[in-house]
């Protein structure tokens, strides 16, 4: 696997792996939220922080995670590759790069909760919204320093 920067060409298939992964793991979302949600991933989330892309040997985008310094603002992995240690890999590599890291996930996405929580992040608080405003709970988790 590679672990490279993101380039504008990718946004298509970085929103086709966040899609495909959110209608998986994220069942609190309703159609109206993805359809919501996907423009603003693609116009507004990407570009605004620091992305790499997991590539399979093939170089096909597998997986991505999104960054505000040593914050994941996202991190997604095509359905195909869950389990597989992708979203590892791309956790093990930014904290590398970052230092310990924080996130804030899905309260209502208990395999996300689980992942974290097995890469060494602790709940550090809770907001009852997304930060959109939406009725997503979210635990707000960091690494020990």
């Amino acid at each position: 696997m590679n672990i490279r920067p993101r380039v504008a060409a990718d946004n298509a298939v970085l929103v086709a792996i966040w899609e495909d992964a959110v209608r998986a793991t994220h069942h609190f979302l309703g159609e109206d939220d993805i359809q919501f949600f996907r423009p603003l991933v693609r116009d507004d989330y990407l570009p605004a922080v620091e992305v790499l892309v997991a590539e399979d040997s093939d170089g096909k985008p597998v997986g991505f995670i999104g960054l505000d310094g040593p914050k994941v603002e996202m991190l997604f992995v095509s359905t195909s590759q869950h389990g597989k240690g992708i979203g590892r890999a791309l956790i093990e590599h930014v904290g590398r790069l970052k230092g310990p890291l924080a996130v804030d996930v899905n309260e209502q996405n208990p395999g996300g909760v689980a992942f974290y929580l097995k890469c060494g992040f602790r709940q550090v608080g809770r907001s009852e919204r997304d930060g959109q405003g939406k009725p997503f709970p979210l635990l707000h988790l960091a690494q020990a320093s």
